[in-house]
Formats: structure tokens, sequence, C-alpha cells
């Protein structure tokens, strides 16, 4: 009878039977007791009594772990460290938004708020026949005959630094001012009534408010005058017959405060100009209208780097112009052959070069003058 562990067709020949001749020699010292055999127990160790004290392959991360070990209550030090940067993020943010919402456009202490323009417009009325002719012949019979064309006889002075403002600034507001007599004086535009918008852009913003009710709403009360701003004929009485308006005059600059640049200018303007249609004309031809305009310009630090400006003061003399009519809105020329509307004790010359005294009343009268300078400007009653 085969026993458990034999063959199944019992112990092959040449090998010995039984147990102790199949088993190696070192085995057959161990013997099991059968009843030894049966009490033995079988158990088998999970895995983490398997693990023992070894670390864990895989470790439980929070927000509360420092990175090891299994969860924990107790903050880690890299988790502490972002937590407080977030929340001085989040303290910082919150700061800049209560501040930016509290007083978001607080001018700095001192800060200096642009002042209503102070103008005077005073017309000239001849004192004899407006001539008339071709506008090349009665250029070449003028004090105008060598004043320069355009734009080029707008001419920037010699620069020097100040105290509180470098040459580069002192040019760059020298060049604004020039930019706003081109705007003002020259545009075709602006001439003809059709735009104010090149002037506009040039303006302080604070300025705005009383630029645009100038435009809308003129009136001749030393603040709200069209022709105080720039130059503009009526459209329903004069056109410019001549694009190339004849110019000459100075530009000179000061610094008046620390944060304040001021530019004086003075030139004298002179433009050909002829009868609108339907508007009455006395005989053929064109005739010249001058118009002599000082303006006072100042510019803080802000405008010089928006390019913009403040027009503090304008003082204006425009003619051959009748008295009668108010040039707040634009000026209304005399044509070609009419003859005196005013006359007054005494006479201004638009012409004359040199600081202007200012009229005492609102009308002049337009001295002839071969050559400028040679009448000097007196104030007319």
């Amino acid at each position: 009878m085969a026993v458990p562990g034999d063959p199944p067709h019992g112990t092959p020949e040449g090998m010995g039977g039984g147990d102790d001749e199949f088993r190696s020699d070192e085995y057959r010292s161990v013997v099991f007791d059968e009843d030894f055999v049966r009490a033995a127990r079988l158990q088998e160790y999970s895995a983490q009594e398997r693990m023992g004290e070894h670390a864990r392959a895989v470790r439980s991360r929070s927000i509360w772990s420092g990175g090891s070990g299994p969860r924990t209550s107790t903050p880690g030090r890299g988790a502490r460290q972002g937590m407080l940067l977030v929340l001085l993020i989040a303290t910082a943010f919150s700061a800049a938004v209560y501040m930016g919402l509290r007083n978001p456009y607080d001018p700095p202490p001192g800060g200096s708020v642009a002042q209503a323009l102070s103008s005077t417009v005073v017309p000239l009325a001849p004192t004899t026949a407006v001539p008339g002719g071709r506008p090349a012949d009665l250029y070449a019979q003028s004090p105008a005959a060598d004043y320069r064309v355009g734009a080029a006889g707008i001419t920037l002075p010699a620069v020097r630094r100040t105290q509180h403002f470098t040459d580069v600034q002192i040019v760059t507001a020298l060049s604004i001012a020039k930019d706003y007599l081109v705007n003002s004086s020259l545009d075709p535009d602006v001439l003809a009534g059709a735009a104010n918008r090149p002037v506009r852009v040039l303006l302080d913003p604070d300025q705005l408010a009383q630029f645009d009710r100038s435009m809308t709403s003129p009136a001749g009360d030393g603040r709200h005058a069209v022709t105080g701003w720039l130059v503009r004929f009526d459209p329903a009485t004069a056109v410019v017959a001549d694009s190339r308006v004849r110019v000459s005059g100075t530009l000179a600059f000061a610094e008046v405060s620390p944060d304040v640049l001021e530019v004086i200018t003075d030139h004298t303007f002179v433009y050909a100009v002829r009868p609108a249609t339907g508007a009455p004309a006395a005989s053929d031809g064109a005739s010249l209208f001058t118009v002599r305009r000082e303006l006072r310009l100042r510019f803080d630090r802000d405008d010089l780097g928006a390019r913009r400006l403040e027009l503090a003061a304008a003082y204006v003399m425009a003619g051959p112009h009748d008295c009668s009519s108010d040039p707040a809105g634009g000026f209304r020329p005399v044509p070609a052959g009419a003859g005196p509307t005013t006359v007054g004790p005494a006479a201004s010359d638009p012409y004359a070069t040199g600081q202007p005294r200012r009229a005492a009343g609102l009308c002049g009268v337009l001295a002839p003058s071969a050559t400028p300078g040679e009448a000097s400007l007196s104030p007319a009653p």
C-alpha cells in the first residue's frame, strides 16, 4: 500500500524504499511528530502587519502636514510659510482697493488748476477807404511785404535752461506754443469756422468747458469770445482769398514758479480776404485784414508731458473792422472799397512792434502806415 508522497506506481526500481532512503541525509534528523503537525496553526499576517515599522511607500499629505508622516493637526513649516504669504498678498490687495476707492484722484498737495481765459478783442476801424486788388499786389504794397509765409513766420528763440526747467522742457513748451499758433491762426478749417478741434486738443482739460461754451455761445464778456481763443471769419461775411498768410512776431519764455513755465507770443497775421458769396461788396477784388495776437500761455509739468497748454490771457486787435459789429463770434472785415466807419482821436497800428498798450474802449482806429513801426499803438476811447 502506497503512502502519501510515493509515486503513483510505487517506488522506482533501483531506489531504496522508504522515506529515509528518499530524503537527503541532512534532513534525516528532522522528524516531526504527527501530533505536532496536527496541532500546528497556520496564520497569515495582514499587509499592515507585514510592513511592521517600515516607512510607508506613499505618504498622506494635507494642508496641515509638513509633507511627511501620518496626517496630523500640527501645521508643518512649509505650509505655514505658504499660508503666511497668501495672507500677506490678500492684505496688501485689500489695502490697495480700499485706498483706491477712498480717494482715487486726489491731486498732490500744491497742484495747480488752470485759470479761466481772460481775453480782450479790439476791432480797428479804417480811417480811409479800404484798398482792394489782387492778394499778391496788396501784400507787396503793405507793411507785410517782408513777412514770412505761414508757420515759417513763427520762429523759436534761443533757449537756455532756467532754475527749475531744463532746455528740453523749454523747447517742448515753445513747440507746443507754436503748434497752438499754427492751429488757431493758420488752419483753413479753423479760419472758416468749420472746425475747432485742432485748437481744443491743445488746451488744458480744466479750460475745455469755457472753450466749448465760447464756441457755442460766444459773448464779448472777456471770457467767451471765439476770437479770444482763435482766428475765425464770419463765414457769411468773408472768406480767405489766399492761403499764404503773412506772419511775423516773437516768442519769449520765463519761469514764473518752480512748477510753471510761461510763454508770451506776440504775432501779427495778415490775411487776404474777399466777401463771401452773397455778401455785399463795395468793389471787386480782395483786401487785407490784419490780426495782432498777444497770448500768454502757461505750462506745468503735466502739460509738458501731455503736450497741452493753458491759455491764460489773450489781447487781440483786428481790422479793418466796423466798430458797430461785435467781433466776439467771428471777424467781419470791411470789404475793399468801403470808406471809414469810425473816426477816433488816436490811431492803433497792429503792425507796430513792441508791447501793445491796452485800449481803454472796445474799439480802435486802424492807422495807415507805410512800414512796420512808423506809427505807435495808442489807445482809443
